[in-house]
């Protein structure tokens, strides 16, 4: 599991872009607060951070076409399976939204993709 750096959200093959909301479904819902070393970062700030970043995806998901349950725009809801916050605390968004996608993370990003085979380049 790995959030991508949020630089590279637009340029994610489909596969990837999926797979980064099916993640991001998970850690809003019953994966909240637990332990996983690539993304353990997450739990240092409020769960409206985690929302912030899935609407990122989302948002990039209905620009090539998808269609993500309407639900997940709604910062209290974490699922079919999971009790909704009853009032999340919504906090500024900041750019980026987690201070850990650095340059740095975001060239470990790309190396990773590499060795998928997905040649990226961090350049706009």
């Amino acid at each position: 599991m790995r959030l991508w750096h949020e630089q590279l959200i637009h340029k994610l093959p489909r596969q990837q872009l999926l797979g980064q909301h099916r993640e991001l479904a998970a850690l809003r819902g019953n994966g909240w607060g637990k332990n996983h070393a690539t993304v353990n970062y997450v739990f240092n700030y409020p769960p409206y951070k985690l929302y912030q970043f899935h609407v990122l995806v989302m948002d990039e998901m209905q620009l090539r076409g998808y269609h993500p349950n309407k639900m997940w725009y709604d910062p209290n809801y974490r699922g079919q399976f999971c009790a909704p916050y009853e009032h999340l605390a919504a906090c500024a968004l900041t750019v980026p939204v987690y201070p850990e996608h650095n340059t740095s993370y975001l060239k470990e990003c790309l190396l990773n993709l590499k060795t998928k085979g997905i040649i990226l380049s961090s350049n706009d």
